[in-house]
């Protein structure tokens, strides 16, 4: 799978997994188990995507205004 492609997918999956949380929010109440789960999910999936984007922008010399 190509770079676009995964990274396409990858927020695909955090778009659903936070429509999920949401409607168990709705369902369950915000401090449920299945609501907590889902955020936690949502968290780690963002967490990835943050952490992909974060060695892109590293590789590819963008932060040398930091130094």
């Amino acid at each position: 799978m190509d770079e676009e492609r995964f990274d396409e997918a990858l927020l695909h999956q955090i778009e659903l997994k936070r429509q999920l949380m949401i409607q168990s929010g709705i369902e369950h109440g915000l401090h449920s188990k299945q609501t907590l789960y889902l955020s936690k999910q949502v968290d780690y999936l963002m967490n990835k995507f943050n952490g992909i984007y974060h060695r892109k922008w590293t590789i590819s010399g963008q932060n040398h205004h930091l130094k």
